[in-house]
């Protein structure tokens, strides 16, 4: 028996249980009037999508460990995700907190699956596109973890406070609606796969960690969530801006040396045309090399 062609089944055995995460939360919500207890029943929710986050965490370190990536694993993972961190996320905050709109609220939880599902299918192309080339630093858009960690961390921190469910419907709608525009937006996220272990770097974890602890104690531990997702979208917002700025003097001096360059006289124009005439430009024409094709990039 080749024990190689097992170790492909070990990342997909994770993904499928951050599958069954998302489907336990999912069938949670579907019982929750029977149940009764929203409150208890939504943060049990709550605990099957954070640990879906364990599972699809693993899973890709697990299949880049064993060297067992494939087009069968990214698919599948893409799906689990929209299960897990798409769908179960959209009907938690639904019951909690959306379900007072109506049929508004249950458009804009439909809004975050819709926002995820887009960004899942933007993010197979892509991959699909440099499957042989390494990973990058920045990712296209919000990812949905990281979406559905916002979510589910402010339910839970309410949870731990003792509210059972927000008062503020239009709070609630308008993270939600922010949440999916960012999934959707071409806003780059680090990737977070190229730290190096340095001094900057060090600080910067041991500020962070001084910071939950903090949170931790005088608010509540999913609080902790919140702030460190916070954390990661304010400094991808940053750095978008400062990327931008940059490629807007980028563009203006490209212009300014594009207008001080030296513009063609009238008797290079007219030399060009009798040369055209004569023939002589497409001789020199055939006779030049061809020029090599632009690389096509994507963002």
């Amino acid at each position: 028996m080749d024990f190689r062609k097992t170790y492909f089944l070990l990342p997909n055995l994770f993904t499928l249980a951050g599958l069954f995460c998302g489907f336990y939360a999912i069938s949670v919500c579907a019982r929750l009037s029977d149940e009764g207890g929203g409150s208890d029943a939504l943060y049990k929710a709550s605990l099957a999508i954070m640990l879906g986050l364990f599972f699809d965490a693993a899973d890709g370190r697990i299949a880049r460990l064993t060297r067992t990536q494939s087009e069968l694993g990214l698919h599948l993972d893409s799906l689990s995700d929209l299960v897990t961190f798409g769908v179960a996320p959209g009907l938690v905050i639904y019951r909690w907190g959306l379900e007072g709109f109506g049929r508004a609220g249950l458009f804009i939880a439909f809004l975050f699956v819709a926002g995820g599902a887009f960004r899942l299918a933007r993010f197979n192309v892509l991959s699909l596109r440099a499957i042989d080339e390494k990973p990058g630093k920045y990712m296209l858009g919000l990812p949905i973890p990281v979406a559905a960690t916002v979510l589910i961390s402010t339910v839970m921190a309410f949870h731990a406070i003792g509210i059972n469910q927000t008062t503020n419907h239009i709070l609630v709608a308008t993270l939600v609606t922010v949440l999916s525009y960012l999934m959707i937006s071409r806003v780059r996220f680090r990737s977070m796969k190229d730290l190096k272990l340095t001094k900057r770097t060090t600080a910067v974890v041991g500020l962070l960690l001084a910071s939950a602890v903090l949170v931790a104690v005088r608010i509540s531990r999913p609080a902790v969530l919140i702030m460190l997702v916070g954390c990661y979208i304010t400094l991808g917002l940053i750095e978008e801006m400062v990327l931008l700025r940059k490629g807007r003097v980028e563009r203006i001096r490209a212009a300014r040396a594009q207008a001080l360059a030296p513009a063609p006289t009238e008797e290079l124009a007219s030399e060009s045309e009798v040369l055209a005439e004569l023939g002589i430009d497409d001789d020199a024409s055939a006779r030049a090399p061809a020029s090599p094709e632009g690389a096509v990039t994507t963002a």
